[in-house]
């Protein structure tokens, strides 16, 4: 693999590892709900994610990550639409698709 593309899976392995740093184990909705700062974080994170991934995607469009073009998607919002982030629907995306998108990199970085 490129060392480029090893370079984008990185920094999205990265920006996972440092949301689940952020976090703790105790992973409490009304603690990031109440925290400013850790929530901007987390959306900084969701922001270099974004951008690796769009980059990744125009670099080798064939690499298979399941919730590709969702991810640019939040990315887009994340930064266009600061004002309209649901901090319930970040938190989802951080319960359910996190877990999800950082096996899919670790494999990918892997191989």
């Amino acid at each position: 693999m490129a060392d480029e593309i090893n370079k984008y899976l990185f920094d999205i392995l990265e920006a996972v590892l440092s949301i689940e740093s952020y976090l703790g184990e105790k992973r409490d909705f009304n603690i990031y709900l109440n925290n400013k700062m850790l929530r901007r974080a987390v959306e900084r994170e969701f922001e270099i994610i974004g951008e690796a991934m769009n980059r990744l995607d125009k670099l080798a469009s064939g690499i298979q990550i399941s919730s590709k073009s969702q991810i640019i998607s939040m990315r887009n919002r994340v930064i266009h639409g600061y004002d309209k982030i649901d901090d319930g629907i970040v938190w989802g995306i951080i319960v359910r698709h996190l877990p999800v998108l950082k096996k899919e990199i670790e494999a990918l970085l892997n191989k």
